[in-house]
């Protein structure tokens, strides 16, 4: 796992953020130092999709990234088959690396997709369960109630979205707070005060976060009848959404 040193460099443009090459290569070492309690956030959604996923249907990881997310599900769950989508074409490369690696090509389908854009040239064929782990975010707004209510619709009765997010409180003063917390977490993980402060702005168009409270209405006004919180650390929170069956079914 090579070092997350993406914004060390002092030559680096400043631009906003990107799922480059240099991005891809260092990803899974910034998700560690980034991500506050992420293996603990990882086992929370194997346990969750041990419970819900059923024999028959395919869990989806929207925003795969490098499959750290599948390799993982695919351990626990060996009888599952796995469908990621990525729009970073050296995000999908890495991933199939890593899928290749693994030894678990006939239980993995790979694809390139912007979540961004029309969707309807995608599948969610048979979808038991669909991940969305720190995507949601870079979704842009207008886009978001589009494509959870596409979700839903996929989905197969009983299905679960799981859901991890950066999000705001309801408190402004409360919300700076947790901020510079989340900025001493980061530094006790070895980045610096440039480092952070390059992806703050690197980051500041492209990442849009939500209240908890609009994540759980974005949810339910598209059709998730249960929208429960299962994780939250200051301003990181983990949303599971179940799709009830029809009465009577």
């Amino acid at each position: 796992m090579k070092r997350d040193e993406v914004f060390l460099n002092n030559e680096r443009r400043a631009g906003d953020f990107e799922f480059n090459a240099d991005v891809a290569e260092a990803f899974d070492d910034m998700l560690e130092r980034s991500v506050p309690f992420y293996q603990e956030q990882q086992g929370m959604i194997a346990s969750l999709c041990g419970s819900l996923w059923r024999p028959g249907t395919r869990i989806y990881d929207l925003g795969c990234s490098t499959a750290t997310t599948i390799l993982g599900l695919s351990r626990a769950l060996p009888a599952a088959n796995f469908v990621g989508y990525d729009y970073s074409l050296p995000m999908l490369d890495r991933a199939k690396a890593n899928v290749a690696a693994a030894g678990i090509e006939s239980r993995v389908e790979l694809r390139q997709a912007d979540l961004n854009a029309p969707l309807t040239e995608l599948s969610l064929d048979d979808a038991g369960v669909v991940l969305l782990c720190w995507t949601l975010q870079f979704i842009r707004p207008l886009r978001r109630d589009r494509l959870v209510r596409w979700i839903y619709e996929e989905l197969a009765d009983e299905g679960a979205l799981i859901v991890t997010e950066k999000v705001l409180t309801s408190n402004g003063d409360m919300n700076r707070v947790f901020i510079d917390l989340y900025y001493a977490f980061k530094r006790q993980r070895g980045y610096s005060e440039l480092e952070i402060a390059r992806k703050r702005e690197a980051l500041e168009n492209v990442l849009v976060p939500y209240r908890m409270d609009e994540n759980v209405d974005l949810f339910r006004r598209n059709g998730f009848e249960i929208v429960e919180t299962f994780f939250q650390w200051f301003n990181f929170a983990g949303f599971l959404c179940l799709k009830k069956a029809p009465p009577g079914k």
